[in-house]
Order: structure tokens, then sequence, then C-alpha cells
């Protein structure tokens, strides 16, 4: 994604960064791009010209250090010879300045939109960005330029050109991939159904896994849809894989000859400066060691509580704390997957590892370990439930219903609130 107004607003991000990791957390976002400095370059609708005058090409961009930025970008180039110009159409592009922008990023309903620069300006920006520039020029017939250039126009209209962006199936890439696909009678998608390299939760995780906050909020807050098998079509969300698979498609000249798509490719600016991991980061065994030292520490409070005040303490402030965060994030889960457009937050297992219940069991813990009766009951059948949802959250694993991608997750939940329901079992056992 790109921004709209150019400018890096340090507040504005920090917060919209919370919200990522909190509500979607990105998410998100995921693919688009800020827009540039300059403004849109103005466009009209003009007859169509034979086409041998235009030249299209693809133009995909690397990741960057911004949020928004660690999925790439691309852009549809179209030079005319006869006009002497270069025009990038930019697809999802966005504003942390428009009306009401993060309410509506926390619903999913974000309108980006397209818009048309002048392709002079791109390469100075993304190379002072320090990320990676590929341009690929397209062997297109003279119609299909022509074709393209005023689908293009049109769509860069102002009553055109926004859309209700989509993380995954309705990007900055899907957009350039479904206008080059469409103008080629679909030879893209017909030669892209075979399966992709990795899902859609493999491509994220790996790419966001410098940003371990994120990372660990896109693990939890995204459900089952991004878990199933993808194909190459699915996977060209992200531009450095529709700059790969477009390379492998052969179309038909205007004589009939089975040409390739890609009739050249160059590199016009590289950079190491944002490597991105081949697969996702493994934190299976970090995460269980997390989760066995917490349940530990929370059984054993709840088991020599009575002996030493310091182990009533960890359970009261620590197993309290530990059950406030993931009621919390047990809310923001529900939510998302009942009230809001956001599609890969729905079937979200995750919601049997963070219980809406913690909340209950984080206002009754500290009062319990002070001996207080209400509390005391309270906090035992709480524990017990919170307890045995995190182990169904386990055993349903063996259904095949049940194929969310979230054993780290459940390395770190289920031992954690085993162990918090055997302290507080312990610690009411000692004081009935």
């Amino acid at each position: 994604m790109r921004r709209a107004d150019g400018q890096t607003d340090r507040r504005t991000v920090g917060s919209a960064l919370i919200i990522v990791v909190l509500g979607w957390l990105s998410v998100s976002p995921l693919i688009g791009q800020t827009a540039p400095v300059r403004p849109s370059v103005r466009l009209s609708v003009r007859p169509s010209a034979p086409g041998d005058e235009l030249t299209i090409s693809l133009m995909t961009m690397g990741v960057g250090a911004e949020v928004w930025e660690r999925f790439g970008h691309n852009a549809i180039i179209v030079e005319d010879k006869k006009q002497g110009t270069a025009i990038a159409y930019n697809y999802g592009m966005f504003s942390f300045r428009q009306e009401n922008f993060v309410l509506r990023f926390i619903q999913g309903r974000m309108d980006y939109w397209m818009a048309a620069q002048d392709a002079e300006d791109e390469l100075p920006r993304y190379r002072e960005a320090r990320r990676s520039v590929w341009k690929q020029e397209l062997n297109l017939t003279a119609e299909q330029k022509v074709q393209l250039r005023d689908f293009l126009l049109w769509n860069a209209l102002p009553e055109n050109r926004f859309y209700h962006y989509d993380y995954y199936r309705d990007n900055c890439s899907t957009r350039v991939r479904d206008a080059l696909d469409r103008v080629l009678g679909g030879a893209i998608q017909a030669q892209s159904g075979g399966p992709a390299s990795g899902n859609y939760r493999f491509h994220t995780l790996r790419l966001v896994a410098a940003n371990r906050p994120l990372y660990l909020g896109l693990a939890l807050i995204e459900g089952q849809p991004v878990d199933r098998p993808s194909t190459k079509w699915d996977e060209m969300f992200l531009p450095l894989k529709l700059r790969e698979y477009i390379s492998q498609v052969m179309v038909t000249d205007s004589a009939g000859n089975r040409i390739p798509l890609v009739k050249n490719e160059e590199t016009l600016y590289q950079s190491s400066a944002y490597p991105v991991p081949e697969t996702p980061p493994r934190w299976l065994l970090p995460l269980f060691v997390l989760g066995a030292l917490l349940g530990g520490l929370f059984f054993w409070g709840g088991a020599r509580g009575r002996q030493n005040p310091f182990a009533r303490y960890v359970v009261s402030i620590l197993g309290g704390f530990w059950a406030l965060l993931t009621g919390v994030g047990g809310v923001i889960m529900a939510g998302m997957w009942a009230f809001t457009d956001h599609a890969v937050a729905a079937s979200n297992e995750n919601v049997l590892q963070c219980s809406v219940a913690a909340l209950i069991l984080a206002i009754a813990l500290p009062f319990a370990m002070g001996n207080r009766p209400w509390a005391l009951k309270t906090a035992r059948v709480f524990a017990i439930l919170i307890g045995a949802l995190s182990v169904l959250g386990l055993v349903l694993k063996v259904l095949p219903g049940f194929y969310q991608a979230n054993w780290p997750v459940l390395a770190l939940f289920v031992p954690a609130y085993l162990g918090l329901m055997g302290g507080v079992l312990a610690w009411t056992k000692q004081n009935a």
C-alpha cells in the first residue's frame, strides 16, 4: 500500500500500529502503498490509438521498513512514445487522513483508490526508501495495449478510482494482475492453477517476522481462511510473486505465435536493506517453553501461597494480568469475527485460547488470593472453564474441520492456562 500524503506522521503511525497489533492488527495492512508527493496526473479518456506507440511494463517494488511496505508493491507503466509520456498506475492508495480511517480500518471497510502518477517519480522514491525495483516489459499486441491503456484511463477517473480493499483478495497486486489478465483473455489465470509455494498465513508470517508483536498479533487474530490451500493465482496477492509467475506465462502474438508474456526484465535498483526469510520463523518450542514457565509459576504460586506471600502475588498480579490480557484479546477476536468485514478473522479457533471468560477470572483472582469467599468460588469455576476451553482447542485438532495452523498459539496458551487452573485449584482447596 502507499500513503496518499507522502509524509510520515510518527504519532499517527504509532497509533495506527497499535490498531494493527490489537485490532487486526495491518494486518495488516497488507498490500498497498502511500501516495507520492506529486499530485496525480490529470487524465481524460480519449479515443483509442493504434497501439504501436505504446509500451506496457510491470514495475515491482520490494519490501520496505513500514508495516504497509512489508509486502511490496507494484504498478503498471504505460509509455506513449507519440505523446512523450510515461504514466504509472498505482492501486492500493490510502491515507491516514481519510475521514474515519481508524474506525473503517477496524471495521474492515476501507476504501482505497487507484491513481495515475508520473512514472519518472517512481524510481527515485523507492531508491530513497532503499527498496528494490524491477521492470518487466510485456509482450502485448497493439490491440491489447490500447485496451489496457483505455481501461486504466477509465479506472483512474475520480468516479471510478475507489474500491473496497481486501488484504488478500483485492489489493494493489491483485488489481494489477486482474487488469493484465483481462486484456489477455484469462491467460494468466489459466496458467496459474497449480499449488502455491505457501498459503496466506505462510507468507504473512514470514514477511512480518521482523516485527514480533505484529507477528504474534496476526498469528492470533487470523482464522481458518488464511490456512486454506492456495493456488499460484491466489499467491499473486504478493507483488513479488506476480513478478515471478508472469515470467512463466505464455501468450499468443498477433501472428499467432506462442511467446513469453515478459519480453525483457531489468533491475532498476537492487537493495538488501530489508531481507525477508523464505519461511516463517519456527517459534513452536520457544513459545512452549514460555507457556510452561508461566504455567509452572502460576501453579507454584497457588500451591505455595499460604507459606510464601510472594507466591500469592505471582498468582494475583501476574496471573491476573495474563487473564486480563487474554480476555481482552478474546473480546477483540470475537468482535472481529462477528461484527466486522475482516474475512480473515472468521472461524478463528484461537477464541478457545483467548476466552472472554478470562476477564471474569482477572477480576476475581486478586480477591481470591485475599481469601474473599465469593472470589474463591468464582475464580475456581472460571479457572476450570478457561483451562477446559484451552484443552478443548487442542483436542479438537484431531477433527478434520479444525485445520487452523495455530500450533504455536496452543504451545503457549495450553500449558499456561493449565498451570493457572492448577494454581487456583490448589489455593482454593487450601482455603475452602
